[in-house]
């Protein structure tokens, strides 16, 4: 069974790609923290709008096929990759350098906790999977 065919692990792992790229993005602007002129880089947010405005400009949302005579629809995509952007904080030091620790260390756990969420949420729907597939009684 491949789960990306179910839309909700689709969008889940969708999710889990983003907080793990945006994560990425927040450890490089921390190891940066002392290079002149650097600039903090972001993610724009993740949201079910634009996934959902992703997924229709590259035809995956379509009508599904439910009877044998119907022309079947391609899955649904999520996109996979997103396009880094400057987000300057609220603070430049003399020698350029735009990074503030705190505003970051702010960014990575909300990152965590969301990640953190999206397993769960990804656990629990494996488990409601398990128990339907489960012969009754058992």
């Amino acid at each position: 069974m491949n789960l990306d065919a179910i839309p909700l692990f689709s969008m889940l792992r969708g999710r889990m790609g983003y907080l793990n790229q945006r994560q990425q993005l927040i450890a490089q602007n921390v190891a940066n923290v002392d290079t002149p002129g650097y600039t903090p880089k972001d993610l724009k947010s993740f949201t079910f709008k634009g996934q959902l405005e992703a997924a229709k400009g590259g035809g995956g949302i379509q009508m599904a096929a439910t009877q044998p005579g119907h022309i079947a629809a391609p899955a649904s995509r999520a996109m996979t990759s997103w396009a880094p952007e400057a987000a300057p904080d609220s603070e430049t030091t003399l020698d350029g350098n735009k990074v503030v620790l705190e505003d970051q260390m702010v960014k990575m756990n909300e990152a965590r906790l969301d990640y953190d969420a999206a397993i769960s949420f990804y656990q629990k729907s494996m488990s409601l999977i398990r128990m339907a597939a489960r012969r009754p009684g058992s």
